[in-house]
């Protein structure tokens, strides 16, 4: 029972850290119709800058610096180049967040070196948020922080005790996640900015009759979706790894879990950021071949390479095996109000 509610902890943990960075993704699209390949590594620069400012004034300061650089870089990269292209259509926006990329992926090779650096969280975020601990006598039980030895079958094997802790980066990263959601439905919905920036998007001439500067209005937008990519560059950089490949390896990934929630849906992009974690992390967690998960249902099961291989080798397509059912089943996605 631990293995399975740590197991779906984890995935729903690494769901949010996707939903962080497919919110400002979404964001961008939905209000300004352009869908920044770039994206990734803005939370590859967050990550980046996050370390460096850490190194000196400390881990929690660069959770709030470290975001608003990189949203100050992307507002700048939006006002001087994707700007000049935007009237040329959809084609040359896509090319020049494409290239920039690349560009930004050298520059972090030349700043920071082509190996991974140690980012590490702060004290209060090392070692586990609490422990799921099962044994014969008291059954199932949660303790805060790292159980003790005693707890944990060391003093008594006879009580074949199983501890399962949760790490506090991941516990820390499910609450970001779920403030910035708060955070950007409040502001969206319930304010007169956001109903200022979803203005501008579908009447803009209306919007600058009444004296708001939509280009500003934009710039803005851009430069927040680059932010909260950077504040998820933060958290993941010090969860995981930081490295010049981080982009690479989330990059497709939030592209598959906006287009499964439904291109400009945030609520969409929060339940496909849950759906692809939770399945990811439980085809690594249950790994189990074809040939076994049959004979274990009593099923004759075959010899070849396909039933041999295990659940956790193709956990890395599952994503994208189920972007092409929901795009045979359903185009729009699956909170999506158009077809793209």
């Amino acid at each position: 029972m631990e293995f399975f509610i740590i197991s779906t902890l984890n995935g729903i943990s690494y769901g949010l850290l996707l939903f962080m960075l497919s919110s400002g993704l979404t964001l961008i699209f939905s209000m300004m119709g352009v869908l920044n390949f770039a994206h990734a590594s803005f939370y590859m620069l967050g990550a980046y800058v996050g370390y460096s400012v850490s190194q000196v004034v400390g881990f929690w300061p660069a959770l709030v610096i470290a975001p608003l650089v990189v949203g100050a870089l992307g507002a700048v990269f939006e006002r001087y180049c994707l700007r000049r292209v935007h009237k040329f259509g959809h084609v040359p926006e896509l090319l020049i967040t494409f290239g920039l990329t690349y560009v930004v992926l050298e520059l972090v090779q030349l700043i920071w070196g082509r190996i991974a650096i140690e980012f590490q969280p702060p004290a209060a975020l090392q070692g586990p948020a609490f422990t799921l601990v099962n044994d014969l006598v008291s059954g199932l039980r949660m303790v805060w922080g790292a159980a003790p030895a005693q707890m944990c079958g060391a003093a008594d094997p006879a009580l074949n005790a199983v501890c399962s802790p949760f790490p506090a980066t991941r516990a820390f990263m499910v609450l970001v996640a779920l403030t910035m959601l708060v955070s950007i439905w409040l502001l969206l919905t319930r304010t007169r900015v956001g109903l200022v920036i979803q203005a501008a998007l579908t009447h803009p001439e209306a919007v600058e009759s009444l004296g708001h500067n939509v280009p500003r209005v934009l710039m803005l937008v851009f430069g927040a979706g680059a932010a909260l990519a950077g504040l998820a560059g933060v958290i993941g950089g010090s969860t995981f790894l930081t490295e010049p490949s981080m982009a690479a390896t989330v990059g497709s990934i939030i592209f598959v879990v906006v287009v499964v929630g439904g291109m400009g849906s945030l609520s969409g992009a929060f339940l496909a950021s849950l759906l692809i974690g939770t399945i990811q992390t439980f085809a690594v967690a249950f790994d189990y071949s074809l040939s076994g998960l049959f004979q274990s249902l009593g099923l004759a099961a075959g010899t070849g390479t396909l039933m041999t291989m295990k659940l956790s080798q193709v956990a890395p397509i599952l994503p994208y095996l189920f972007l092409v059912l929901i795009l045979i089943f359903r185009p729009k996605g699956l909170l999506g109000n158009r077809e793209g």
